[in-house]
């Protein structure tokens, strides 16, 4: 959310905004910053407010968010149909507080938890609220251990790779915990199972591993670092838990990766979080956090809703929030299934590792993933090519394509990238367009003395409080 507008002089001189003549009897002037004195027709307000967003991007081209842009018309219409209802009014609304229930044992029966029926989960605004509550519990947990032994519960820390997405630094800042940020070394370009444990201390509160870096797509080693874990409180008694931060990838793995041992059958894993609106299918914003039962959550972090007589446990940073998003995310369980799920995300997987391949055979590029883990993959360009990844970006926008080009973070800011994020509704067809327009514009690209530009240009924001590009520790 921009906390102030950004700037334009141009803009800012107008204070007022052009009403087409055609929409009213006669001309009129909207205010631009303050309430007008009188309403307009609705039409002439819907037409106002639709002409100034045709300048936005066009979101099925946005191949740098990891967000939802598609979804089929009976999940529109669910949505639709269920915008005034408010999450947190359980009483007022008990079946989509049941639904929301439903899902959480859904997730916790497809991450494996010990006892689905038994594990402890709450949908959120997205996975940045979810973030927030599992750090929250792994901090309250240490306090609670350290106040029982007797020790002090001053400057608990958090150990995760240099690659975590914003909402780690924001929780370190907000709820004052250490973040220890493992930088990339060589050709590890996320945490690593030795790093991690490396970091560790008594006053560590948890180890978040990312299954799928938003840098690259790539999963960090959920199992290696558990089991160097494991071994680190065999030596030392220092009893590190594990928060997997599951944004992308934890509805991924279960379905295009079954084999891979990454969530609650790891008994070091205390806590899941996912976005809805990401690969589970939804439009913004839902997330979930689930924890693997009981003991993971304080119960001193729960409060207590009365639910239709009943007790109705509640988790969350926000309070009013619409319930249209949880009954979306009903709605694809229900309508895809495991079988569909996995259909829907393997699709994306063959379109992106097709696409990175043919990229690559273009000889301008170099693969530094190409896929095959998140649908997802980042490349930079071969050696003595006369142009930049920051040149590609700005050509693509000029087709109607948002890639972002980033510079990696910490002991990596050598390498700038391009990343594709590829999501259900960006089909073969839509990969073929993609390539014809980077054949079209790679001859101009070659002609080049030189690159004509450089981070400082780079539309899109990565990092936390730097230019756009300056560090790109984090892309969005």
């Amino acid at each position: 959310m921009p906390i102030a507008q950004p700037p334009s002089e141009a803009r800012d001189q107008r204070s007022e905004v052009g009403v087409n003549p055609v929409f009213a009897q006669e001309p009129v002037r909207v205010p631009r910053f303050t309430l007008p004195p009188e309403g307009v027709h609705p039409d002439v307000a819907y037409q106002v407010v639709h002409d100034e967003l045709m300048l936005d991007g066009n979101a099925r081209l946005n191949l740098a968010t990891f967000v939802t842009t598609w979804a089929e018309p009976q999940a529109r219409l669910l949505m639709a149909e269920s915008f005034d209802k408010n999450m947190i009014d359980k009483d007022e609304y008990p079946r989509t507080a049941d639904l929301e229930q439903r899902c959480v044992r859904m997730l916790a029966d497809l991450w494996n938890a010990p006892d689905p029926a038994t594990a402890v989960g709450c949908s959120t605004t997205g996975s940045s609220e979810a973030c927030m509550l599992a750090g929250l519990a792994l901090k309250r947990r240490w306090q609670h251990a350290r106040r029982a032994a007797g020790r002090s519960t001053d400057r608990p820390d958090l150990v995760m790779g240099v690659n975590v997405q914003i909402c780690w630094d924001k929780f370190a800042n907000f709820f004052e915990v250490e973040p220890r940020l493992i930088p990339m070394e060589g050709d590890r370009l996320h945490l690593g199972a030795a790093e991690a444990v490396a970091a560790c201390d008594e006053n560590t509160i948890g180890v978040v591993a990312i299954l799928g870096s938003t840098f690259d797509g790539s999963y960090e080693p959920v199992a290696e670092i558990c089991a160097a874990l494991d071994d680190l409180a065999a030596r030392t008694g220092v009893d590190v838990p594990v928060h997997v931060d599951g944004a992308s990838g934890a509805m991924i793995a279960p379905f295009c990766d079954p084999d891979l041992t990454w969530d609650f059958r790891l008994p070091r894993v205390a806590s899941i979080n996912t976005s809805g609106h990401k690969y589970g299918l939804v439009y913004p914003g839902v997330g979930w956090a689930l924890w693997r039962d009981a003991a993971a959550l304080p119960e001193d972090l729960v409060f207590r809703v009365n639910y239709l007589g009943g007790d109705m446990p509640t988790f969350a940073l926000n309070f009013s929030r619409p319930g249209s998003q949880v009954i979306a995310q009903y709605y694809n369980f229900l309508r895809l299934g495991r079988d569909g799920f996995r259909r829907v995300q393997q699709t994306c997987r063959d379109v992106a590792t097709s696409l990175a391949h043919r990229i690559a055979s273009t000889g301008a590029f170099r693969l530094l993933t190409d896929g095959s883990e998140l649908p997802v993959f980042a490349f930079t360009t071969a050696p003595d090519v006369p142009f930049s990844v920051f040149d590609v970006s700005a050509a693509l926008r000029e087709e109607g394509w948002l890639v972002p080009a980033y510079t990696l973070p910490k002991n990596r800011e050598d390498i700038a990238a391009l990343r594709i994020v590829v999501r259900n509704g960006f089909s073969h067809d839509l990969a073929d367009l993609l390539l014809d327009d980077l054949h079209r514009i790679l001859p101009r690209l070659q002609k080049q003395t030189g690159p004509v530009r450089g981070p400082e240009t780079a539309s899109f924001a990565h990092g936390a409080g730097a230019p756009a590009g300056n560090d790109g520790r984090r892309p969005a």
